[in-house]
Formats: structure tokens, sequence, C-alpha cells
């Protein structure tokens, strides 16, 4: 009997249509991905499925509010799951910022594969590519 493949769900809150897809491509196959498309959505989102959620992707610049706000929001009831902060802006002040509100890491966009890759896997070990 085969045994069951290790596919944790991500929550991935991105409003660009080309970085949700760039996203899918390169982690879409290996796991379950939930799509928001605003910080509002990725709040909901969680507190509907945090007992499945085991990783959040978060852009920091989206409508309706912005990944900042919603990781604070996060963070007032879930401490434990792994949040990424991605940007496209590589100043010191912003990664300092998503750091300061509970996210665990920042990556600069465009993101490159193998770093998304290797930054998932440190936070879920089962996770194989």
């Amino acid at each position: 009997m085969k045994q069951e493949e290790y596919k944790p769900v991500i929550l991935v809150a991105e409003d660009d249509d080309s970085n949700i897809k760039l996203i899918k491509a390169i982690i879409g196959r290996k796991t379950e991905v939930l799509w928001a498309q605003n910080g509002q959505v990725a709040v909901e989102l969680y507190k509907e499925n945090q007992d499945k959620i085991e990783a959040i992707l978060m852009d920091i610049k989206m409508p309706e509010m912005n990944g900042l706000e919603a990781t604070r929001e996060i963070r007032t009831f879930s401490t434990e799951v792994p949040i990424i902060m991605q940007t496209a802006y590589a100043f010191d002040t912003d990664r300092q910022n998503a750091l300061d509100v509970g996210a665990n890491e920042v990556l600069v966009k465009p993101i490159m594969s193998s770093v998304l890759k290797k930054c998932l896997t440190g936070f879920l070990p089962k996770l194989t590519w």
C-alpha cells in the first residue's frame, strides 16, 4: 500500500494575478494553495481554516487590508503558524516592519523558486521537493 504524500495547506495572500500564478507554479504540486486576494480575506480564511493551514505567504502591499495589518491581526489569535512576508521593496525598514508585526521571514520579489522552497522547508521539514 502506497504511503500518502504529505501535502501541507499554504494560505497565499496575494493581489497580483501573475504573482499567484508564479507561486502556484513553484509550490502547487506539493502543497494545497488557498488564495486570498487581500489581507482581509486572508484573515477570514485563516480563521476558518486554522486547523488545516500550516504556513502563510503574505504579500505586504495589498488592497483592503495590507499584509502588515493582516499579520498583526492573525497574531492576536495565532502565534504558531509561520508567516512568510513577500515584498517588492528590499528596504531594511520594510523587513523590520514585517518582523515587528510577527512575520517569521521576509522574502523579496521576484521570488526565486529555490529561495521559496528552502524557506518553506525550513518551517515545514516534512515537505520534500
